[in-house]
């Protein structure tokens, strides 16, 4: 199975993308907010930077497990 990429988005311009492994490992989150006057923490990703690393993540992930 593939490592899949799932995002959530409970509240309209916030949410996370989640890196979820085949095997059981724990997921990775990768948060996001496109609201920057509602930051709450200035490390908080925008949604497009946020899909880029999660997209990153996951191919590093991938080619290491090969």
């Amino acid at each position: 199975m593939p490592i899949r990429l799932i995002k959530h988005e409970a509240v309209p311009h916030y949410g996370s993308f989640e890196v979820r492994f085949p095997d059981g490992r724990p997921p990775r989150y990768f948060y996001w907010e496109d609201l920057p006057g509602r930051r709450v923490r200035p490390e908080i990703l925008t949604s497009n930077e946020a899909i880029q690393a999660a997209k990153a993540f996951s191919r590093k992930a991938r080619d290491k497990g090969r």
